[in-house]
């Protein structure tokens, strides 16, 4: 079974994050979902300028506790187990949090629901899709560039289209091969209500 020094791994994600945004009047967790090559994290990242959240990136926070990942069952729950711990610090002490990372299951979303529940946070939620033959460009040209932290590739993002839940709660839907400008600013207006 694979492990985690959860002190070590802790120090690594606080100095990860710089400096914390302010905390808000309420809390809340932005969750932004879908497969990979999406568009996820571009989608995140330009939500992370426009207002003041801790990223939390799932492909950079395993490259940086696992230096060569796996990617096994056992490292996906440890990492998790990890991510789910640090949104609870956050957001216990009121500073927005964005999680970027695949949530196709609702079980594991239910988890992340569950957390923000507990911590009287506000919960957004995003589902970010794009057409597969998008996807499939797209992830030929970072495997050429190499310029992302994800390693998940063409036939990975067959095998995950295969398990999608549906999310069975409120939520947006972006489509990153048109102009989401729209949706991003809806998305934004949402958390500035909070924070």
């Amino acid at each position: 079974m694979i492990s985690i020094n959860l002190s070590v791994d802790w120090q690594k994600l606080i100095r990860a994050f710089g400096n914390l945004p302010a905390p808000a009047s309420r809390p809340v967790l932005v969750v932004v979902s879908g497969l990979p090559g999406t568009g996820k994290t571009t989608f995140a990242r330009k939500l992370a300028e426009q207002v003041p959240v801790v990223h939390l990136e799932s492909d950079m926070i395993r490259k940086l506790v696992y230096p060569y990942p796996t990617y096994s069952s056992e490292e996906s729950a440890s990492l998790f187990t990890l991510i789910h711990r640090v949104i609870e610090y956050l957001l216990n002490r009121k500073i927005p949090v964005l999680l970027d990372a695949t949530n196709l299951r609702e079980q594991n979303r239910q988890v992340l629901y569950d957390i923000a529940e507990k911590n009287n946070a506000g919960l957004i939620l995003v589902f970010i899709t794009a057409p597969p033959d998008v996807v499939r460009q797209r992830m030929l040209r970072r495997q050429e560039r190499g310029d992302t932290c994800s390693d998940a590739d063409w036939q990975i993002y067959l095998a995950m289209a295969a398990t999608v839940d549906p999310i069975q709660r409120k939520h947006y839907i972006v489509d990153t091969s048109q102009d989401y400008q729209p949706v991003l600013n809806e998305i934004i207006h949402s958390i500035r209500m909070y924070i």
